[in-house]
């Protein structure tokens, strides 16, 4: 089932638009939306939640993403937790529970023991690795189904970072959570995703299964330049580099499997071009 649907999202701004956006979101899996600062990630998220009037569509299993029960589906984090920060956690939620038909107080309090967050300290006394777990706690406590998480590892040292995506795929897998997860940090889109939609200037540049992604290009060096044929070529220390695909035969190369961040670098130099 899709979990997410996103078509011809569209939002014009004076110096920048995002240009009919679409792809889509299968239930129980976890997609990359990736992109250079400006690509239009953060305005991709905030027309699917209604955050901005945007033109096009955005559906939640089904039901329009600015319906009360899209909604009630989505849960919603962003780097940390900047609201109520003078209020105990237990306060929070209680205050939010009231906006959530479906909230449990025994889901919030599982979450709690699980993420190992204490309801009587305040919102201020959490590390950052912390106030993200508490916005996941929070989201799942109201019947969450599709976890919307905007740079949310953004600021968080790399043992919170690891921790943090441990338990993401631990939800997707024991507990069936659909993910878009919006990141700078490929190394944890490498780590955690299934699919990845790439964003430059606005447009779709990739919509594929990170696997598929990764099996259709070489990383090539080269010692000469070569004449053709060559995606995002760009000079190194000993030569040039560049994108081939597999496909595709290159004598005088040495080839290898590139990473994520290689190859989201060098089509991104192929449409600067």
């Amino acid at each position: 089932m899709k979990a997410l649907e996103v078509k011809n999202l569209k939002k014009v701004y004076p110096s920048f638009t995002l240009d009919c956006v679409s792809f889509d979101l299968i239930e129980g899996r976890i997609m990359g939306l990736v992109g250079a600062n400006g690509a239009g990630k953060s305005t991709t998220l905030k027309g699917i939640l209604g955050l901005i009037k945007a033109e096009g569509e955005a559906r939640v299993f089904g039901y329009d993403a600015k319906s009360l029960e899209g909604k009630s589906l989505v849960g919603y984090a962003g780097g940390g937790f900047r609201y109520y920060p003078h209020k105990t956690l237990k306060t929070v939620a209680r205050t939010l529970s009231g906006f959530y038909p479906a909230w449990s107080e025994e889901k919030f309090k599982r979450y709690c023991e699980k993420f190992e967050l204490l309801p009587d300290k305040k919102v201020t006394e959490l590390s950052e690795g912390m106030k993200v777990k508490f916005a996941l706690a929070l989201a799942l406590s109201h019947g969450a189904k599709l976890l919307v998480l905007d740079e949310p590892t953004s600021g968080l040292d790399p043992l919170a970072r690891e921790e943090f995506l441990d338990i993401l795929l631990a939800l997707v897998r024991e507990e069936g959570v659909t993910v878009l997860f919006s990141t700078h940090i490929v190394s944890d889109l490498e780590r955690a995703a299934d699919d990845i939609v790439l964003l430059s200037h606005g447009k779709t540049l990739v919509n594929e299964q990170l696997d598929t992604l990764k099996e259709k290009y070489s990383l090539a060096a080269f010692e000469e330049k070569p004449e053709r044929g060559v995606i995002g070529l760009k000079p190194v220390k000993k030569g040039f580099e560049g994108l081939v695909l597999r496909t595709d035969s290159f004598a005088n190369a040495a080839l290898r499997e590139p990473t994520l961040e290689e190859i989201i670098i060098h089509l991104e130099r192929r449409e600067q071009a």
